[in-house]
């Protein structure tokens, strides 16, 4: 193999850019291969709130004003990427941009400006990418697990039993629909019945949650790394929010705007997820769809002999 000494001794350097229905980010992140260890550091996350789902879940279509401000967005990951002399970057965007009546034709505007490739993932795809974060090697084998991951426009589920993912689903249920009262009430059926028969005969079964807003919901419980936090102290949580204006949250809790509004539908969306699976803790690894992106580029350059 070719590889450069720079690259055994520092590693790695790959780029990930999620763009989300609320935020996108560019995650970068270095690898190390130890013998037959993969060890995976988080270098730097930048997170930029655009909501393009604000645009898609109320009128269907990403609107011009957004187009320029991703277009900006893409260009500054650009510079930063080549600041960092990252080795490959993979990019791609999920609901917002799949459900948007103009989405393919601004993926291909954002590739002309700004020379980034990204991919609009299906559902299916974006469940199996956020399980690449091969979060299965920190599980007990053992134990049965209810993967959630919840984002702007959908929440994607994944039934791991027995060391492995024997059902996989993603739903149009995110936390911006919510807040814009676009989530049917047959679609919360869909993904009730749908957890019930997935995990029927399965118990104990534990909670992984995923996202923005269940870390930060993790961070408030002030919990410590590595401890599950219990039904009854999210649903504390989501009562306390709850109790708190708009406002408020920012101003007494420091929440930022984006975060501020979304945080309660997001905390309803795993508490319905927990409560149908009965489901009492749920564990929070603080890795996500951009940790899934890095892992499948690095498999990629990998059976490419590039790395």
């Amino acid at each position: 193999m070719n590889h450069s000494n720079n690259e055994k001794q520092y590693g790695t350097l790959l780029a990930a850019i999620d763009i989300g229905s609320n935020a996108i980010r560019l995650l970068l992140s270095r690898v190390f291969e130890d013998k037959n260890l993969l060890l995976f550091h988080k270098e730097e996350l930048i997170r930029m709130s655009i909501r393009l789902g604000e645009d898609v879940f109320l009128q269907g279509k990403i609107s011009d004003e957004k187009i320029q401000r991703l277009i900006h967005a893409m260009k500054a990951y650009h510079h930063i990427m080549n600041v960092y002399q990252v080795k490959a970057y993979k990019a791609v965007a999920t609901s917002a941009m799949r459900d948007a009546q103009n989405g393919k034709e601004v993926i291909q505007l954002l590739e002309k400006e700004t020379g980034i490739k990204i991919e609009i993932l299906d559902g299916k795809t974006e469940a199996s990418l956020i399980f690449e974060n091969h979060i299965e090697e920190i599980l007990d084998p053992d134990k049965a697990y209810m993967y959630i991951d919840v984002g702007g426009g959908s929440t994607e589920i994944t039934i791991y039993n027995k060391h492995k993912a024997i059902a996989s689903k993603s739903f149009n249920i995110g936390t911006l629909r919510l807040l814009y009262n676009k989530v049917e009430e047959n679609t919360w059926d869909e993904m009730k019945q749908w957890i019930k028969k997935q995990t029927q005969g399965i118990y104990p079964i534990y909670a992984i949650g995923s996202g923005g807003n269940i870390n930060k919901l993790y961070k408030m419980s002030g919990k410590k790394e590595n401890k599950s936090l219990g039904y009854n102290k999210l649903k504390g949580l989501y009562e306390m929010l709850q109790s708190y204006t708009y406002e408020e949250r920012m101003k007494l809790l420091g929440l930022k705007p984006d975060r501020a509004d979304v945080i309660v539908p997001a905390a309803k969306i795993y508490l319905t997820a927990m409560k149908t699976a009965d489901i009492e803790k749920i564990y929070v690894p603080q890795i996500g769809l951009s940790d899934g992106v890095i892992h499948k580029l690095y498999e990629e350059l990998k059976s490419k002999d590039l790395v």
